[in-house]
């Protein structure tokens, strides 16, 4: 099974249970009435030897009745004729109404469409939240995407196609207010590896990054900021790493949310050309490669390898990298947004 599939049917399987717990209130009181009507019919029935065979028995006829298809003939004992008349009633009252809802609601999604949303971003692990669909973020979105990174979008407005455009890869989006707790919460921040931050507004932004931090200490915070001073303010005293948007391209931010620091893109000869660190984790696919295998496979250049807190610059190719080794690149955002992609898988 696919992981996009797997993702639906857990999905599919929490809002399902969600829905349930809604309607919870009339499932549990007509689950009570069948219960002790069926034990009162069962008694009754023996009593005046009009036994249905077992308690069981009662129990499905009492349910039945419940549903207007009586398992049984009619009784000729005036209490368990009221029986039949009442249980209709009483599944009429307590569930039938709950149950025409719960059906449109289930087989419907769209009618609910926030609460879908959440129930898939519930099955997300180790994933980027980034908050803010314009124009940077939907780049941002679609180069995550590229590198089969999960992603959970977070817009208080976002257009109509534009939220299709990104469900369609697969993204849930949650439309609410990303300063509030509880839209982070429904993002899944405590299971989130990175947040990006990607609005217009540089306030808002920071008081996001504040909030992720508090709920999540440890999360990556990768922040849009439009002021490149208050950008390197930011990273000193909070450990954000600020970008300014006016600087970096998509595949730059997207290289960050992974784990890389990056630098502001230079253009050498119309080529846009980055400067990263990058630290292998221990189950990097980079671990075994060679730096020679690095710099063919992504297209760049090794300036650095750091190892047990020893500098090599321009290591030899034939050099085999690994666990927790520290590369320093140069090379095309895009290409170092496939290096860190690959370092995390």
């Amino acid at each position: 099974m696919k992981a996009s599939q797997w993702r639906q049917w857990r999905a599919s399987l929490r809002d399902t249970w969600l829905l349930l717990n809604e309607f919870r209130t009339p499932l549990f009181l007509f689950t009570i009435a069948v219960l002790g009507i069926g034990l009162f019919y069962d008694g009754r029935a023996r009593l005046v030897h009009e036994a249905t065979g077992s308690l069981a028995e009662s129990i499905y006829l009492v349910l039945s009745l419940a549903f207007f298809q009586p398992a049984g003939d009619f009784p000729d004992d005036v209490f368990l004729q009221i029986v039949f008349f009442i249980m209709p009633i009483i599944g009429l009252s307590t569930l039938a109404s709950g149950l025409a809802d719960f059906g449109m609601l289930i087989f419907n999604r769209k009618l609910r469409n926030k609460e879908w949303e959440m129930a898939v971003a519930s099955t997300f692990n180790n994933h980027t939240i980034l908050v803010g669909l314009g124009h940077l973020g939907y780049r941002v979105v679609q180069n995550l995407h590229a590198m089969d990174e999960p992603v959970v979008a977070i817009e208080l407005n976002p257009s109509a196609d534009l939220v299709q455009t990104v469900q369609a890869m697969g993204i849930p989006v949650i439309q609410d207010d990303a300063t509030r707790e509880a839209a982070l919460q429904a993002a899944g921040i405590t299971r989130a590896r990175t947040i990006v931050m990607c609005s217009q507004n540089d306030a808002l932004n920071l008081q996001i990054a504040v909030r992720a931090r508090n709920l999540k200490p440890d999360i990556r915070v990768v922040v849009r900021i439009f002021d490149d001073d208050f950008a390197e303010s930011l990273q000193k005293q909070f450990g954000f790493l600020a970008m300014s948007a006016t600087s970096m391209a998509a595949p730059a931010f997207a290289a960050a949310a992974g784990g890389a620091d990056v630098t502001r893109p230079i253009t050498v000869e119309n080529e846009s050309l980055s400067l990263a660190r990058l630290a292998l984790e221990p189950d990097s696919k980079l671990i075994g490669k060679t730096i020679g295998q690095v710099e063919d496979r992504y297209d760049l250049n090794v300036v650095l390898l750091k190892r047990k807190g020893q500098p090599d610059v321009q290591p030899a190719n034939d050099r085999v990298l690994e666990k927790h080794d520290t590369l320093a690149v140069l090379g095309n955002p895009q290409q170092i947004s496939l290096l860190v992609h690959d370092s995390h898988a």
